[in-house]
């Protein structure tokens, strides 16, 4: 759905006060529910296992849903979306229309794990169990959301359950325009390693955020070499992924600068020395706003 669409649902601002306000646990009480009486709101007991392999539920079960007024942005249940007909069969094995079933390669009360295409050693997607269209959905940026990205790395990191072949990795998720299916997925993928080296460079050089306030400032954007050549980006140096990192960029990009969520796209690069994993993250935002900037993750992933 695009925002003309969706002119006379929920305003995101209201819908974020609100939240702030209230607190995200009484404002989503009324969270969608999945197709076929899966139970995913606060408090529920998760999605009931299909065909897929299962993993213990969190503590507290599956995190909340979209509430029923956020429907026209975020998406309906009973959409026939490919993707989420996809998590439909991982989590009830109910059969897409198409007929093809995909491969359920993580199944967890909040999330599955998906082969992307082409299929590779390298290309998988993290999809919610809840249905969410993608990074205009203002429910993102709520306290109750499950942390999609501290997931997608747990999974796709060396030893992960579903480890993407890759000395550098990378997650990434799209703008609204420049995805192909609008079921929230994130991409877990590779990335060059001069795309590792550039940001260790730029970071040995002071030229990144170190705190989330910082992220629009132009000092802390750098060009990045990637497919089709360079493109800007704002680059923010985080610990972990503990943060909300869709709040993160509303909060201190897309809000402050009059942007929309719909045309931000988000890349986390792991810093990767020579002993491993650094303990460190390089959180990339772009947009068509920027000079030479980019609304596509798929400029810096690699997939096969």
């Amino acid at each position: 759905m695009t925002d003309q669409q969706n002119a006379n649902e929920l305003p995101r601002r209201q819908f974020v006060a609100l939240s702030g306000a209230a607190g995200a646990g009484t404002l989503l009480t009324g969270a969608a529910a999945l197709s076929g009486g899966t139970a995913v709101a606060a408090g529920g007991t998760g999605p009931t296992p299909g065909t897929c392999p299962t993993t213990p539920p969190p503590p507290g079960g599956a995190s909340p849903c979209p509430p029923a007024q956020l429907q026209g942005i975020c998406g309906r249940p009973t959409d026939n979306e490919p993707l989420w007909n996809d998590v439909q069969y991982c989590v009830s094995g109910k059969v897409p229309p198409s007929g093809q079933k995909p491969d359920c390669l993580k199944m967890t009360p909040n999330y599955i794990v998906l082969r992307g295409k082409p299929q590779s050693t390298k290309n998988y997607l993290l999809v919610p169990t809840c249905r969410i269209t993608g990074i205009e959905c203002p429910f993102l940026e709520t306290s109750g959301v499950a942390n999609y990205w501290h997931e997608a790395w747990e999974t796709a990191r060396g030893g992960g359950s579903v480890p993407v072949q890759s000395t550098y990795i990378g997650l990434g998720i799209n703008s609204q325009g420049a995805r192909r299916l609008d079921q929230l997925h994130i991409h877990l993928a590779g990335v060059r390693p001069s795309t590792q080296r550039r940001l260790q460079d730029l970071e040995a050089q002071g030229r990144m955020a170190t705190s989330p306030s910082q992220w629009a400032a132009p000092a802390n954007h750098a060009p990045i070499s990637g497919t089709g050549g360079d493109r800007e980006y704002r680059i923010l140096r985080l610990p972990n992924l503990t943060a909300n990192l869709f709040d993160l960029v509303y909060r201190n990009v897309a809000r402050p600068n009059s942007l929309s969520m719909a045309d931000q796209t988000i890349i986390v690069v792991p810093k990767i020395t020579a002993t491993g994993f650094a303990n460190a993250f390089y959180v990339l935002n772009s947009d068509n706003s920027l000079h030479d900037g980019t609304s596509t993750c798929d400029r810096l992933l690699v997939y096969s």
